[in-house]
C-alpha cells in the first residue's frame, strides 16, 4: 500500500492528512478510528497520536511552544473578528483559511513566516492542488487580517498574483420551468416553501430565518431581518403567496419559526429544503442541476423581463450594488429575442 502523510490542524485538532491514489490504501484509512474526509485537502485525515504515527511511518510530534501553537494563535484571531462583530460564517471561513495556511509552515515559528510564504503556498499548495480562485482569495484577506491585527506586522500581499474572479452568468429557469417545480409537491408545506423563495427572491437562510410577524399582510411585504451584510429589508408580497401562507398557517400553527422543523420551535433546516427541492427537480423531470438560489436567480431575471427597473431590482434582492444587479441584464431575453437576424433576410 502506497500513501504520503503529513500533519495537519483541521478545525483546531492536530490530525494526520494520508493522500493516496490506491483504492485499498483509502478503505485502510477509513478503518482507523475518527477517520475523516476533507473536500479541501482532497484526503483521510485522522487524529495525530503516537499509534497512528508509527503506522504512517511518521516521526513522533514534536509539540510547539504554547504561546506559537497554531491552535492558539488561530483562537485569538478568532476572538479578534468575533469582538469586531464579524459574521458567524465570515469568522468560520477566515479561521479554516488560516489554519490551512500556518499548518503549512508548521515547521516554522509565526514570527518567521513572511511573504515569500505567502508566494510558495500559494505555488506549492493553492496551485498544485487546482483549488478554486474564491479559496485563494479568502486564504490571503484571512492571512492579511491576521498578520496585520494580531501580530501588528503588515505581509506586502499586492505581491500575490490574485486570480481574476469568473465572469459567471447566474444560472436561470424558464417560467414553466418554475411551475413545473413549484407545483411537483403534494406536500403543502413543501410547496409553500419553495413559492416563498421564487415569489419574493429569497436566500435559503432568509427563508427559514422567518418569523410569523415577519409577513406584514396589510402591507403586502415580508420583512426580511439581518440578512446577508447584516441588513433589513423588506421585499414584496404576492397575493397569491399571501393566501397560501393564511392556509399554510392555519394547518401547522407554527410557534417560534414560520417553518419549523418535525420539532416545534425549531427551524427548518437547510439541509432539509435543499433535499425539497431536490425532489421537486425530480418530479418535474428537469435535467438541470437546479440549486434554491436559481429560484432567486429566476426570480430577479422575470421581474427584469416584466419591466421593473434595476434599482428596485437591487433594493428587493439586498445588493450592496448595483454592478450585482446587473448581471441579470445578461441572461434576459426579452430585448434579445427581438432581435432579427440578417440570417431571415436572406
Amino acid at each position: 500500500m502506497n500513501w504520503n502523510a503529513r500533519p495537519l490542524v483541521h478545525r483546531a485538532e492536530f490530525r494526520i492528512l494520508v493522500a493516496t491514489n490506491d483504492f485499498e490504501t483509502s478503505q485502510w484509512i477509513r478503518t482507523f478510528a475518527d477517520a475523516r474526509w476533507s473536500h479541501t485537502h482532497r484526503g483521510w485525515h485522522v487524529p495525530d497520536n503516537e499509534r497512528n504515527r508509527a503506522i504512517l511511518r511518521l516521526a513522533p510530534r514534536i509539540d510547539k511552544t504554547p504561546d506559537k501553537s497554531i491552535v492558539q494563535q488561530v483562537a485569538r484571531f478568532k476572538l479578534w473578528l468575533q469582538s469586531r462583530r464579524y459574521s458567524e460564517h465570515t469568522v468560520k471561513t477566515y479561521s479554516d483559511a488560516l489554519i490551512c495556511f500556518l499548518d503549512f509552515f508548521n515547521h516554522k515559528t509565526v514570527d518567521e513566516i513572511d511573504i515569500d510564504d505567502l508566494i510558495r503556498f500559494n505555488n506549492e499548495y493553492i496551485l498544485e492542488k487546482k483549488l478554486s480562485a474564491s479559496y485563494q482569495n479568502q486564504i490571503v484577506n484571512a492571512v492579511k487580517l491576521y498578520f496585520a491585527q494580531i501580530q501588528q506586522r503588515k505581509l506586502e500581499v499586492e505581491l500575490i498574483h490574485r486570480p481574476k474572479r469568473q465572469k459567471l452568468l447566474p444560472n436561470v429557469l424558464s417560467k414553466a420551468e418554475v411551475k413545473l417545480i413549484l407545483n411537483a409537491h403534494v406536500n403543502f408545506k413543501h410547496k409553500v416553501m419553495l413559492c416563498m423563495i421564487y415569489s419574493c427572491g429569497l436566500r435559503c437562510s432568509e427563508l427559514i430565518g422567518l418569523k410569523p410577524a415577519d409577513i406584514q399582510s396589510d402591507r403586502h411585504v415580508v420583512v426580511i431581518r439581518q440578512a446577508k451584510g447584516k441588513k433589513d429589508r423588506i421585499v414584496p408580497l404576492s397575493v397569491n403567496i399571501l393566501e397560501m401562507l393564511r392556509q399554510y398557517y392555519a394547518g401547522y400553527k407554527p410557534k417560534v419559526w414560520l417553518f419549523e422543523a418535525t420539532q416545534p420551535g425549531q427551524p427548518y433546516s437547510a439541509k432539509s429544503l435543499q433535499h425539497i427541492l431536490k425532489e421537486a427537480v425530480r418530479k418535474a423531470e428537469i435535467q438541470k442541476p437546479v440549486t434554491l438560489h436559481w429560484l432567486r436567480h429566476s426570480y430577479a431575471t422575470h421581474l427584469l423581463e416584466n419591466g421593473t427597473d434595476l434599482r428596485y431590482i437591487q433594493e428587493i434582492l439586498g445588493h450592496n450594488s448595483s454592478k450585482t444587479t446587473e448581471i441579470y441584464t445578461h441572461v434576459s431575453t426579452l430585448s434579445i429575442q427581438m432581435i432579427k437576424s440578417p440570417f431571415d433576410d436572406l
